[in-house]
């Protein structure tokens, strides 16, 4: 097996570099003087099942094309099989019609990768199940879940648990997470969003009075949901709320908006590489995720089950 990555996130993949013991592909991912991107692999890929890791967060053109280069490249080559290792999946959210003459991004980008040359997609979190079926090739859809669950039951085991779905249409990541955790009572903010990046939260479905709140997304991006979120439920009489989300976009205000908040700590992954914002936040705090995508892809390397990582 050889790892290759873009510059999206480099720590990532060095981390998972180093879980594998498999060093990193020698390659050059750069730019010309007009922002072209340019890859350059400069050792021998021929015959190897590749793994490229890249997410497609901030910039997301940019990032988008660096990995089609990279899997158009690695396939010039003749590498045996390119498996497209993308943790945060960009345009995810964009996997329908909401109104006419909108376009369906997310199958627009699956096409993108598929043509490059790709054999195998892995992601994380889908923000949308349905996605995998956009791809005519295999994909993996990696849940976090079992990382967010050790590390509550590490760090907050001994407190009256409640799990908070920040919407109606995250209950299903909400209740897989309340299994996880010896079926910890649920409840659901229910909100109506006047408009994009705006959401208003009208009530709380499930009683919250002296509950440790820990509501679960998986994506936040502007945190007006997930701040408003908390700040009804506290109103409702919850003791303390904390968030986990797999990807942090954390775009525009988000920090500072967290860190005004009633939160008491946003747990992120490291599925997009932290701005300086987000490492200099005192309520934010990365769980790497680097172990679970290292074991994903040693698997898929090995043609062994990678479903029974969640059993």
């Amino acid at each position: 097996m050889k790892l290759m990555t873009g510059n999206a996130n480099i720590a990532l993949a060095r981390e998972i570099a180093a879980y594998l013991e498999v060093p990193l592909t020698d390659a050059a991912v750069r730019r010309f003087a007009d922002e072209e991107v340019f890859v350059e692999i400069h050792e021998n890929v021929r015959g190897e099942d590749v793994f490229v890791v890249q997410s497609t967060g901030f910039p997301a053109n940019d990032n988008l094309m660096e990995l089609l280069i990279c899997i158009d490249a690695l396939r010039r080559a003749s590498a045996k099989r390119i498996t497209a290792v993308v943790p945060y999946f960009g345009y995810a959210r964009q996997d329908r019609k909401p109104g006419p003459r909108t376009p369906i991004s997310a199958k627009l980008v699956a096409n993108l990768i598929t043509v490059a040359g790709a054999d195998r997609v892995l992601s994380v979190d889908l923000h949308a199940g349905q996605i995998q079926g956009f791809f005519d090739i295999p994909t993996d859809n990696l849940y976090a879940a079992p990382v967010i669950s050790e590390d509550i039951k590490a760090r907050f085991g001994d407190r009256n648990i409640m799990v908070v779905s920040p919407d109606v249409g995250g209950v299903v990541r909400a209740r897989a997470l309340s299994k996880r955790l010896a079926n910890a009572p649920l409840a659901i903010v229910d909100k109506r969003r006047e408009r994009a990046g705006e959401s208003e939260v009208m009530n709380i479905i499930g009683d919250v009075r002296n509950r440790f709140c820990i509501l679960i997304d998986d994506i936040v991006d502007s945190a007006g949901t997930l701040c408003n979120a908390a700040a009804a439920l506290r109103e409702s009489g919850a003791e303390e709320v904390v968030a986990y989300v797999t990807h942090g976009v954390l775009s525009g205000g988000a920090v500072a908006r967290v860190d005004g908040s009633v939160l008491s700590e946003l747990v992120i992954t490291d599925s997009l590489a932290p701005s300086e914002a987000v490492s200099a936040s005192p309520k934010i705090r990365l769980l790497p995720i680097a172990p679970l995508l290292a074991e994903a892809i040693r698997r898929i390397s090995d043609e062994t089950s990678v479903s029974s990582l969640f059993d």
